[in-house]
């Protein structure tokens, strides 16, 4: 009888599928490459002919997490309102940790965490949301620095999406907290003119 294969592509994803929820459950140290081949059904030497080892296995599950939420957010249609596609952004960003939540967890805060601000080529997934901030501050519908207006814009998503798959916000209320959070933050970066009366003025110096 001769030796399994442990190089095609099934045993890959089997790897990556094992992987990923194994990064998202346990810690790092936790995960060997014995326990990552067993999980598979394969062998440890699968691990170092198709990732180059454990280290090599974490990267691909984050590739495919950063890939897979830059693929959504690029896919959100743009209109000519910046608050709308912020929204729409907001919403597909929801929707993708809701659908992906092994892979959302080794992104924000499993095996190896992603840093918003990180750079990863062109196809960084907050791209698109610093895009619409941009153009919604060069229309003079959100006033301040990109970076702050992005940052704040995703600790707002990451602790409501965070709380859902921790089933702690779920049906009305996960909808509602969803709605008005994001509404909250857009207009507390919003200029006087785009929302009058709901965002005082800065104090003279």
């Amino acid at each position: 009888m001769g030796r399994p294969r442990t190089n095609d592509a099934a045993v890959r994803e089997r790897l990556v599928a094992c992987a990923t929820e194994m990064f998202a459950t346990r810690s790092q140290e936790s995960v060997t490459v014995r326990a990552l081949a067993t999980a598979a059904g394969t062998s440890t030497a699968a691990v170092y002919t198709l990732f180059q080892g454990k280290d090599g296995l974490i990267r691909e599950v984050r590739d495919q997490a950063v890939a897979g939420l830059f693929q959504d957010l690029t896919a959100v249609p743009s209109s000519k309102a910046a608050l709308e596609d912020l929204y729409a952004l907001a919403v597909a960003y929801r929707h993708w940790g809701r659908e992906h939540r092994h892979l959302y967890a080794v992104l924000f805060g499993g095996a190896q965490s992603f840093v918003p601000s990180t750079l990863v080529g062109d196809r960084d997934p907050v791209r698109p949301l610093v895009a619409a901030i941009d153009r919604a501050v060069a229309d003079q519908i959100l006033a301040g620095d990109t970076t702050l207006i992005a940052v704040s814009l995703w600790v707002a998503l990451h602790g409501l999406v965070t709380l859902e798959l921790a089933g702690s916000l779920d049906g009305t209320a996960a909808e509602t907290a969803f709605r008005s959070t994001i509404d909250a933050v857009l207009r507390g970066w919003a200029t006087p003119a785009a929302f009058p009366g709901l965002r005082r003025p800065d104090p003279a110096p």
